[in-house]
């Protein structure tokens, strides 16, 4: 036996099987409007789709894309294409065209799954452009076969996972875009195992779990469903997020842990029939992907309590950079209350400025990372790759200051800072001020050009139902807080922020809509 098999780890797809012929008859799944399934049932459909995929030729390094809305098929096909050690290529629902074809070009997909009925239209135009891709469907469909049906010709064997190694690739992710076109990120099975372990050591889930999943099941579900089984807990799944749905099933299930990002939390808390519903069974509202206005944030945990639990990372290094526990979030100290805590103990993380060297308590640097977490590199792309390991360490790209206990402070974005007057600007500081005052349910801070400062602040702002606040008194608050350089020379109000599909505020889409000085 070679020594490296001996000490090999047990990575995703033994992971996986080992963990789905454990305590066969415990429900697991959920699907709203639909049935609840075992595990053993879950077990059996990723048999039965692990022998579709195989006998079409799927096989390692096959490279899957899969666009669909949240059924259950998605879990079957995204395990299946795991244990089999081809490559996942998760595709967002709610991305325009341009994002779609971009994956399946870049990625190089050689099978497209999609939901039938729902994307027959997407999945025409996308196979207009990559004519070699093969179309597969949940459901009859004119452009592809039914791999649902084939599946269901086949019956439930034992599990048998190809053996990978740490730098074999399981997925082909895409970073948010908010800055250009998305990057190709290839994750390898050593962060695909360091993400599990890191959410299954240092999450806070509740005992067993009961969570809601209201995000696609191909992004964010996905990757609570792997720790939720090992947690011995269920998954019930939403099509998708409706405040009100949402509210409901918490208090009809007893639902005790839940993951939503800001903006889901902001509108579940301005949502009119907010007091009505029995929310007292949520343990754990684990939230993340973006910044939170830390008055919101106050807000949130005065109305629904103290369990909020944020998680910080990126694609680059995925889900667990950073953790605020619930006991750490100190609703009288907003300093406390905008930081997204300390590095969890699997990594090293360091605050770097310009030249790679470490800075001070209290001295904004960028959040710069080692250890198994952080991805290979940006795939067929080796001058991104190298500029983001400039040092040897991940360049996230997020500027941030420490505080004497270890906590870090996102200020912003290193592109998305305003040089204004020769002065820098971080639009998150301006942000977390102007969400204070009471009328205020949104802010996104861009700058503009100016004929005189370079670039002036502008702040862009969606108030709560029925508030008024006049732009005059906005910048005066500004002003009065961070002083008068930092505060908007203009604010416009609209109607919603727009969002990147992974629920970040999407300000190159504000930057081409509202990007010119009024």
């Amino acid at each position: 036996m070679e020594p490296d098999e001996l000490h090999q780890p047990v990575y995703v797809p033994e992971l996986l099987a080992n963990a789905l012929v454990r305590d066969c008859d415990r429900p697991l799944i959920h699907i709203h409007g639909g049935p609840t399934l075992t595990v053993a049932e879950v077990c059996a459909a990723t048999s039965r789709f692990v022998q579709a995929l195989s006998s079409l030729g799927v096989g390692r390094g096959s490279r899957v894309g899969l666009l669909s809305s949240n059924l259950p098929e998605v879990l079957y096909v995204s395990n299946a294409v795991q244990l089999i050690g081809a490559i996942y290529v998760p595709m967002h629902p709610l991305a325009g065209l341009p994002d779609h074809l971009h994956v399946v070009t870049d990625a190089e997909v050689e099978i497209l799954v999609f939901e039938a009925g729902r994307f027959d239209a997407r999945a025409a135009e996308l196979a207009q452009q990559a004519s070699a891709m093969r179309l597969l469907a949940f459901g009859e469909s004119p452009l592809g076969d039914d791999l649902c049906a084939l599946a269901g010709g086949f019956s439930p064997a034992a599990l048998n996972p190809v053996r990978v190694g740490p730098s074999d690739i399981l997925r082909l992710g895409y970073s948010g875009g908010t800055t250009g076109k998305p990057k190709s990120l290839a994750s390898c099975q050593r962060t695909g195992l360091a993400t599990v372990s890191i959410m299954m050591a240092e999450w806070e889930w509740p005992s067993p779990p009961r969570f809601l999943s209201c995000t696609p099941l191909s992004h964010a579900g996905a990757a609570m469903f792997l720790p939720t089984l090992l947690k011995h807990g269920s998954m019930l799944v939403l099509p998708g997020f409706d405040p009100v749905e949402v509210m409901q099933t918490v208090e009809a299930q007893r639902i005790n842990c839940i993951l939503l990002v800001p903006a889901m939390i902001y509108a579940l808390l301005d949502h009119p029939r907010f007091g009505e519903f029995d929310l007292s069974s949520l343990e754990t509202v684990f939230y993340g992907a973006s910044a939170i206005s830390p008055a919101r944030l106050k807000e949130a945990i005065e109305k629904i309590g103290p369990v909020f639990s944020q998680f910080y990372g990126q694609a680059e290094a995925p889900m667990t950079i950073t953790l605020l526990r619930k006991s750490e979030h100190d609703i009288n100290d907003m300093g406390r209350l905008a930081s997204c805590g300390r590095p969890v103990p699997w990594l090293r993380v360091e605050l770097m400025d310009a030249d790679s060297n470490a800075v001070a308590d209290g001295e904004p640097g960028e959040i710069c990372v080692q250890g198994p977490l952080v991805m290979d590199g940006y795939r067929d792309s080796p001058e991104l790759t190298r500029d983001a390991f400039a040092g040897g360490w991940l360049h996230t790209g997020d500027v941030a200051v420490r505080d004497p206990g270890g906590y870090l402070r996102i200020i912003d974005r290193t592109k998305d800072m305003i040089v204004t007057g020769g002065f820098n600007v971080y639009p998150r500081e301006i942000e977390d001020v102007l969400s204070e005052h009471p009328a205020v349910s949104e802010v996104a801070v861009i700058g503009v050009p100016h004929p005189r400062w370079g670039e002036a602040v502008k702040a862009l702002i969606v108030l709560r139902a029925g508030q008024r606040a006049s732009p005059e008194e906005l910048i005066s608050l500004v002003a009065e807080r961070k002083g008068s350089y930092q505060a908007p020379k203009e604010v416009e109000f609209i109607e919603s922020i727009p969002q990147t599909p992974v629920g970040k505020p999407d300000k190159k889409a504000l930057r081409v809509t509202h990007g010119q000085p009024g």
